[in-house]
């Protein structure tokens, strides 16, 4: 018999500043909700204010919420790296609550962002991430990611990443 979460329906969609997802008080507090599980599963110091999180869902940024049935389980976000050069992109925030690891939510998200930096021309995404997430360091080796110089001044970043698109 399946278990009654895995029948549920799952799913990840971008969200902008113009849907119904953030358009409320209510729903951007579920959404800060999920970030704020990240931020403290991670021990994250320097978190995103509201403007910050309002830039991943601009025009040039993108926010991803994973989704079952009307609860949000995981997200990931998108920002340009002009720093780098215009065709670079960082991967942020990605996080899947506990309770929903190891059903590909993270693949999936993953795969939306990278997805939405090709279609964007970008053609190499970054990332950071802290040597204690080994989980994260595995599932980032897997998807190709390979370790490169610092390339931010993020003090609690000790190893980043940098893939190839095409």
């Amino acid at each position: 018999m399946r278990s009654p979460r895995r029948a549920r329906r799952r799913a990840s969609r971008r969200a902008t500043c113009d849907e119904r997802t953030f358009s409320t008080a209510r729903r951007r507090k579920l959404a800060r909700s999920i970030l704020d599980d990240f931020y403290n599963e991670a021990s994250v110091v320097l978190r995103d204010d509201r403007s910050a999180l309002l830039n991943y869902l601009g025009a040039s940024g993108a926010f991803w919420l994973a989704q079952d049935d009307d609860t949000n389980i995981g997200c990931i976000a998108f920002r340009p790296l002009p720093q780098i050069g215009p065709e670079a992109g960082e991967v942020k925030r990605l996080y899947v609550r506990p309770a929903h690891r190891g059903a590909q939510v993270a693949d999936a998200l993953l795969d939306a962002l990278e997805s939405h930096a090709r279609a964007g021309g970008y053609r190499a995404l970054y990332l950071d991430t802290h040597d204690g997430l080994q989980a994260a360091l595995r599932f980032y080796t897997r998807r190709g990611y390979e370790r490169i110089p610092r390339y931010n001044d993020n003090p609690q970043a000790t190893i980043f990443m940098r893939r190839t698109l095409w």
